[in-house]
């Protein structure tokens, strides 16, 4: 089975290594050919378009920063779809939109190929070690067959439902994520004007009854140190993925209030100039809302995760 693999970034640079690493042969395609380098050196083929990938590869996966990307791929000039032929699996690994991955299933079907959406968590470290979630939408035969391609990519592989079902899951994961982020800022800074030390604080609540669930963890690698460069995940494809998500929430009729305001905090960041540095960023509004300063030694906070053994 050849593989066909486009974009090659952060993500997509780790999971079509990993994919190498464990056997496959593949095609590679990116915006940017100096991002294939590594791939070519061992032994990946080079294909100048989405359309020559589809034509040499017997399953095709693509990891794109979002819908805009994923459909200028798949229905553009020299796109995947021009090069479809009857058999091929598609699986996009990218944060979609469930209207668009529903369009290109069907545009697939139609040439009597498949496709899926299939996005991933767990960020570059994951995608870098193997240790992903994949969540799969589609038809459930064609994650079967292709399931031990998939597990090359991920550990956590699972088929949960028709085609957009995958990528609700995806935006539900994401969105929850960021909403406590939102409400992480705003507790702490009012533990810390009330006079506690930030990394008292987070011991403290750490051993608490929903701290026992590693909650307050997400916290240590930037918000309590106070850096965010260089990103684990940048602002701008945060913002995307929320964007997606409280869309949805519009399109079903289900109000969202927590998460229409971290967006909207997520695109005040944005428009200070932080799109490239991480994710979290936004946190840092709360902070100079309530005038509190929290930068706590990274060693320090290392250590108190040491302390149990993590």
């Amino acid at each position: 089975m050849k593989i066909g693999f486009i974009g090659l970034g952060t993500m997509g640079g780790h999971m079509a290594a990993n994919l190498q690493r464990a056997g496959h042969k593949l095609v590679v395609h990116d915006v940017n050919r100096a991002a294939a380098e590594s791939h070519l050196a061992a032994g990946a083929e080079w294909a100048d378009t989405p359309r020559a990938v589809a034509e040499r590869s017997d399953v095709v996966f693509t990891s794109l920063p979002g819908p805009p990307e994923v459909e200028a791929v798949v229905f553009g000039k020299d796109g995947l779809l021009e090069g479809v032929r009857q058999g091929l699996a598609y699986f996009d690994l990218s944060t979609n939109s469930q209207a668009l991955m529903r369009r290109v299933h069907e545009a697939f079907r139609a040439k009597g190929a498949d496709a899926c959406d299939a996005p991933v968590s767990g960020g570059p470290e994951g995608a870098r070690t193997g240790r992903l979630a994949i969540w799969v939408g589609g038809e459930e035969a064609v994650y079967r067959r292709h399931k031990p391609v998939l597990d090359a990519i991920g550990d956590q592989a699972r088929y949960i439902g028709p085609i957009g079902a995958a990528t609700v899951a995806k935006l539900v994961h994401n969105m929850a994520g960021y909403a406590i982020n939102q409400v992480m800022a705003e507790v702490f800074t009012m533990g810390v004007k009330a006079g506690m030390d930030p990394l008292a604080l987070w011991e403290a609540i750490r051993q608490g009854a929903l701290g026992r669930r590693r909650t307050f963890d997400r916290i240590a690698d930037q918000y309590l140190p106070g850096r965010y460069d260089p990103p684990a995940f940048a602002l701008k494809l945060a913002h995307k993925d929320v964007s997606l998500a409280v869309q949805m929430g519009r399109e079903v009729g289900v109000p969202m209030r927590l998460c229409n305001l971290t967006h909207a905090e997520m695109t005040e960041a944005l428009n200070r100039g932080w799109g490239a540095l991480d994710s979290r960023v936004f946190m840092r509004l709360q902070n100079e809302r309530a005038n509190v300063q929290i930068a706590v030694d990274p060693e320090r906070v290392q250590a108190v995760l040491k302390a149990d053994g993590k």
